[in-house]
């Protein structure tokens, strides 16, 4: 076991083409890290430098107290879990698990206790014999998670690990990784674009945009305390709602409707003052949208016009346009592009008109709200705010 420390870490691959940008990171000993953002964000370069499996062209790179920038892979004592989990359909689970120790030259009775320990741990006892063939997607799974295991490395590498398997296995398979890594206390390295893994397993996220590191923390953090438009919208399901806003005081001016803020938000947010007069990206999470039927009757209201439902129980997301500017970015449209296709069809409908369509988390349990007017209960001090041409977070 050994920290991972990127110190102005870059990737340029012979064309120019730039991978990973100034990268500073720092992992602990026994932390379990996942790196996330869309396709094409420079997060397995990062991980494939650490295995060894590309240049680092900039910058030091450090597994514990070496650098390892020259030291080539197989003696990085590093474990690598590959998507599409890299088994011999010819070799048993047994041996596929034992290969690396095999090609070490490890004696053959130590092998087999290292094999059975693993194979005790990941539940594969009853199925040593077997080929991959017969497994189902979630044993292959645990086969490569075992052939890792038994190297007893110093850092675990987990490459979109799960994409492979259906949803029910996925959320599974997220358990027991989870458990497995907690209980071996290996400093772990789990790439994905599926932001809901990154924020159920990781101890910290770490978020890519085009080489570059946006924010990085716990879970709760980057959703509470996004950094950038980008990271509000790109973690969070449903995503954040973003109007095209301009404060007004002490209030939101969201079209033609206005928004009180309490005076904590305009207190705590020291740089929002500067802004008085200005406009600005305005951000408001799905739950922050409350139904006023529940809803404390002191919180500021903002009327929309319903347009569809969607049962999701315990809750209904409800969709309604409100008649405010949308904030179309660069960043918005990247993440829509990439994540969600529905997010695309939505931007597509709306592009060029002056409303957003907005989502709210209603109660499943309340009558469904008809198609047509609406109101919502904002939660005015949980609203987030950001630089409309850095995208940069107001705080």
């Amino acid at each position: 076991m050994a920290p991972v420390t990127f110190s102005n870490v870059g990737k340029t691959y012979p064309d120019g083409t730039r991978a990973v940008t100034d990268l500073n990171l720092e992992i602990a000993d026994g932390e379990f890290v996942v790196f996330v953002g869309p396709s094409g964000c420079g997060k397995t370069t990062a991980l494939r430098m650490v295995a060894g499996l590309e240049e680092v062209t900039e910058g030091e790179l450090r597994i514990g107290a070496d650098v390892v920038n020259d030291v080539a892979p197989q003696q990085r004592d590093v474990a690598m879990v590959f998507q599409n989990y890299a088994l011999y359909p010819h070799m048993s689970v047994f041996d596929n698990i034992a290969y690396p120790l095999e090609s070490q030259k490890v004696p053959k009775r130590e092998i087999r206790e290292r094999v059975d320990a693993a194979a005790r741990l990941l539940g594969l006892t009853e199925h040593l014999k077997r080929r991959p063939r017969n497994l189902s997607g979630g044993q292959r799974q645990r086969v490569a998670m075992g052939r890792a295991l038994v190297r007893q490395p110093r850092v675990f590498l987990m490459d979109e690990p799960l994409s492979n398997l259906d949803a029910k296995l996925r959320v599974q398979m997220r358990a027991e990784i989870t458990r497995l890594q907690e209980q071996l206390g290996v400093t772990t390295i789990f790439v994905t674009h599926d932001q809901v893994e990154a924020m159920t397993m990781g101890d910290r996220i770490v978020v890519m945009r085009k080489g570059v590191l946006q924010q990085q923390g716990p879970p709760e953090r980057l959703y509470d305390e996004p950094a950038n438009l980008f990271v509000a919208e790109f973690i969070g399901s449903p995503a954040m709602n973003l109007f095209h806003g301009r404060l007004d005081g002490d209030a939101i001016v969201l079209g033609s409707q206005r928004v009180t803020l309490p005076a904590s938000v305009l207190s705590a947010k020291s740089s929002l003052a500067a802004y008085d007069g200005h406009e600005l990206a305005v951000g408001i999470r799905p739950e922050h949208l409350g139904d006023t039927r529940t809803a404390d009757a002191s919180l500021p209201r903002l009327q929309g016009e319903v347009r569809f439902t969607e049962a999701l129980p315990p809750e209904r997301l409800v969709y309604a346009t409100i008649a405010a500017p949308p904030v179309v970015t660069d960043e918005v449209i990247e993440i829509a592009k990439d994540v969600d296709d529905a997010a695309v069809e939505r931007l597509e409908e709306f592009a060029g008109e002056e409303f957003v369509l907005a989502c709210a988390r209603f109660d499943i349990s309340l009558p469904e709200p008809a198609r047509g007017p609406v109101e919502f209960a904002v939660v005015a001090d949980r609203i987030h705010f950001f630089d409309l041409g850095s995208g940069t977070a107001i705080r």
